[in-house]
């Protein structure tokens, strides 16, 4: 299945067609506002602006399932992550990333790319995933990977048709 066959919401719990991004790059990450790796999101967006043009989008889904660190409501979360980073790529709906209230999206995320030892738990906020312009994951990346390790990889994608 593609990633682009699953359904989300916006920030503001708006559908969100994924289908539209057929064709693009994507990274999916499970963004939160009280993390140690939340400055990231400044690289996220970096990333995002440097490539935009060239079929690359960034998706943020803020998650309250490590540690409490996005109290807050997906709609603060945006407000947050526009004011203080500049965030610009889309922000979506809170979600839960592991456990049987898992978004579906997430639960293909893990199945298409288990983590270390092949579990599929995903283990902090700020893990990427590559998704390929066919839909399909293309790497998993750590919350410790940055905007500098994402980069050869993000380039690699976006060079291939």
């Amino acid at each position: 299945m593609s990633i682009h066959d699953y359904d989300c919401r916006t920030h503001s719990g708006e559908p969100f067609n994924l289908r539209a991004l057929r064709g693009q790059v994507l990274l999916i990450v499970n963004v939160a506002s009280q993390c140690g790796f939340t400055a990231q999101l400044r690289d996220l967006e970096h990333l995002y602006c440097g490539y935009r043009d060239r079929g690359f989008t960034v998706l943020g889904f803020p998650c309250n399932q490590f540690a409490r660190q996005t109290p807050e409501s997906a709609l603060d979360f945006c407000r947050f992550a526009e004011q203080t980073y500049g965030v610009s790529f889309p922000l979506m709906e809170k979600v839960k990333v592991n456990g049987s209230g898992a978004h579906p999206l997430f639960v293909e995320l893990k199945r298409q790319a288990p983590g270390v030892l092949g579990t599929s738990m995903i283990k902090w906020n700020f893990t990427k995933f590559l998704i390929g312009r066919d839909g399909r994951v293309i790497r998993r990346f750590s919350p410790r990977d940055d905007e500098v390790a994402l980069r050869e990889a993000l380039e690699k994608a976006l060079d291939e048709s």
